[in-house]
């Protein structure tokens, strides 16, 4: 017999194991399989139960929320008042069933479900308390889960306005490790991703666990060491934000779990996002190049000049042309007409058409921005609706609005008939959905009541792509993109901080909806220059599109970008379904990763130069996940780029080389010398 309880949640043989240790929580693991097929397993060691099948042992069930009436020494799982005192439920078994464990204490009329589900290559865990009365609802967390004994840091996210997506590595120790988003949104500062790594793990081997709480709202996440050395780890809604009411539900909390390092857990995230969760308009159709006008005019809109900006970035490859923020109401700057979704008469006598058909004629579709949950005082609609604002009336402001509040039904219906008239009355195919400052109060039913608007309108404009889009990356979660289709990174086209965010970024998003751009020449937000070819090949590595003033640029930056543009376009197929696998390079100053195809026959490796490096010599480069036993053809396809101040002549530098995948994965591949700054390029092909 085995030593676990086992329950089975689904046709396909996948199952979620819980067991007791004698009633003491957290007393294994989970996890989750490999990229490759394997099924996906959660484990909870058994001491001294021997139960198989269809059931739930009631002491593990009752671990996944601590309570604090059981004596329980750590953070509990719930906290919930009732007529102002706070309730102690006592919570018993009560059924167990396809993917749902539900506990129920009748005397308080309260009952509990625990929901799994395995996604993709994921599992999917989610709380949800209902009540026969009225509560109210301090916290309450996703299924508890324990963190490994065997690690040693938490690593989780900050980051700020063009600076997303920082590691936080924090040594596990005694007592909370608390990170709480209070903003509204999931923010720059506290993205609800973490990796819980096993000691001694990198990106291509180690035991890790990765996990991300789909919510575009306020959060918390608890990461806890009892004194006895148990650890837990509790995510759901910021606390204190769901208020009154008689069923609340967390978001789905995804999880992973691979022994081959971080790249593991990514390749599952990226396949989540990519193939499960994101719904796209239009399937059979390539990711098209954008052009974004932002960084080239502002809010000076002029329709000849945008024009001539069109049959620029067209000749340079670009498929669609995405008009940004400027164009309606009397909006000159950031301080008026947010809330009033009506062309500019004074800039658009003609309306878009003349734009848009230019657009077309040209070969590009056309998208437009907007930011539906903000509102300037200076508006008509905040003119008209000063009720529909949230917060305090004297709220310290950010970015000159305000926040209108989208659980009120009225607002919601107000914002759909105004955005869904542009949309209908003009041909565009893209929107960039913005959100620019953070909310003055986090409340949970503001993030419902977004949902729900951009479900009306996605129902109504099912050909349309959505963008999330908030001050660069502020909202990148799995809650937004069940909505939207293409995520912007970073507000900064700085092509070298640019490397370090989306390489970091990848540890759970896909290229296919992370958006990359080349910026302008001298970049706006850090005054950098930086060569052509280093903004291209950083832009190409993700969802590709141009943001500066096309007409800038020289005969050989163009050439350069036209170039890469075409390199991009043949190999975007593919690679926009490929792993993003991050690679392990001996040199801290060498950013690499290896996009991987789904079938294994193909690879592309970018190895940016960051700085210089201590050495002088290329150490040497690995590769992961080839066969060992198979024959590569490698090609360095930036050769031409290589600077001639170095005359060493390693093979690459030469030509092609053909390289076992044991050698590309054991020794490496000796990468030209190169300045920083720079990126080297390679195409792999099993022969």
């Amino acid at each position: 017999m085995s030593n676990w309880t086992t329950w089975r949640f689904d046709s396909a043989g996948q199952t979620l194991a819980l067991a007791s240790d004698g009633g003491v929580p957290f007393a294994s693991y989970w996890g989750a399989a490999l990229p490759k097929g394997e099924d996906l397993i959660v484990l909870a060691e058994a001491a001294r139960t021997d139960v198989t099948g269809g059931m739930v042992d009631e002491n593990a069930a009752l671990t996944l929320c601590p309570l604090a009436r059981d004596s329980f020494p750590g953070q509990p799982g719930l906290v919930a008042y009732r007529d102002g005192a706070q309730i102690h439920p006592k919570f018993a078994l009560n059924a167990s069933s396809e993917g749902d464990i539900t506990l129920r204490d009748a005397a308080l009329g309260l009952t509990l479900t625990f929901r799994f589900e395995v996604v993709g290559q994921l599992i999917s865990a989610q709380t949800v308390l209902q009540s026969e009365a009225e509560i109210t609802l301090h916290w309450l967390a996703a299924p508890v889960l324990p963190a490994p004994q065997l690690a040693e840091e938490i690593i989780d996210f900050s980051g700020r306005w063009i600076g997303e997506f920082q590691q936080v590595k924090t040594a596990w120790h005694r007592g909370a490790h608390l990170r709480e988003a209070r903003g509204g949104r999931s923010g720059h500062e506290h993205p609800p991703f973490a990796l819980f790594p096993e000691t001694g793990t990198r990106n291509t081997q180690g035991a890790v666990f990765a996990m991300h709480y789909g919510w575009s709202g306020g959060h918390r996440m608890l990461a806890e060491e009892l004194p006895d050395g148990r650890r837990q780890i509790q995510w759901g809604h910021a606390a204190g934000t769901c208020g009154q009411g008689t069923r609340f539900e967390t978001a789905p909390l995804l999880l992973a779990y691979s022994s081959a390092g971080f790249s593991g857990t990514a390749a599952g995230f990226q396949r989540y996002f990519r193939d499960e969760l994101v719904q796209w308009p239009t399937p059979s159709l390539p990711r098209p190049v954008h052009y974004n006008c932002w960084e080239a005019v502002y809010f000076d809109h002029d329709v000849d000049t945008l024009k001539e900006i069109a049959n620029h970035a067209a000749a340079l490859g670009a498929e669609r042309f995405v008009l940004d923020d400027g164009w309606f109401g009397r909006r000159d700057d950031d301080t008026s007409s947010l809330g009033d979704w009506q062309i500019d008469p004074r800039k658009w006598p003609d309306g878009f058409g003349p734009l848009i058909d230019h657009v077309h004629a040209l070969g590009m579709t056309f998208g437009l921005w907007f930011e539906p949950e903000m509102v300037n005082l200076d508006s008509g609609l905040a003119r008209a609706h000063p009720e529909w604002i949230l917060g305090p009336e004297d709220q310290v402001e950010g970015r000159q609005q305000r926040v209108l509040d989208l659980a009120n039904p009225a607002a919601r219906s107000h914002l759909f008939t105004q955005i869904n008239a542009v949309l209908d009355a003009h041909d565009i195919d893209y929107v960039k959905w913005d959100h620019n400052r953070l909310l003055p109060i986090p409340v949970a039913a503001q993030t419902e009541g977004v949902y729900q608007l951009l479900a009306d309108l996605r129902a109504a404009n099912p050909k349309v792509e959505f963008e999330s889009c908030a001050s660069g990356g502020g909202r990148i979660d799995a809650g937004i993109l069940k909505h939207t289709q293409r995520v912007w990174l970073s507000d900064s086209n700085d092509a070298l901080e640019r490397q370090r965010i989306q390489h970091d970024a990848a540890l759970f998003l896909p290229a296919a909806i992370t958006g990359s751009h080349v910026g302008p020449r001298h970049c706006h937000t850090s005054h950098r220059t930086l060569s052509m070819a280093f903004r291209a090949w950083t832009a190409a590595q993700r969802h590709l599109g141009f943001e500066m003033d096309p007409r800038e640029l020289t005969s050989a930056e163009t050439a350069i970008l036209q170039r890469v543009t075409s390199w991009w376009k043949a190999n975007r197929d593919w690679m926009q379904q490929a792993d993003i696998l991050r690679l392990d390079p001996a040199d801290p100053v060498v950013t690499a990763e290896q996009q991987l195809a789904q079938d294994g026959e193909q690879f592309v490796v970018f190895a940016a130069q960051t700085a210089a490096s201590d050495q002088i010599l290329p150490r040497p480069l690995r590769l992961t996940r080839l066969d060992p036993e198979a024959l590569y053809r490698i090609d360095l396809i930036t050769r031409d780029d290589l600077p001639t101040l170095s005359r060493g002549l390693p093979a690459l530098k030469a030509g092609p080389v053909t390289l076992s995948g044991q050698y590309l994965m054991q020794h490496g591949l000796t990468l030209p010398w190169d300045f920083p700054e720079t990126i080297r390029v390679l195409e792999g092909t099993r022969l």
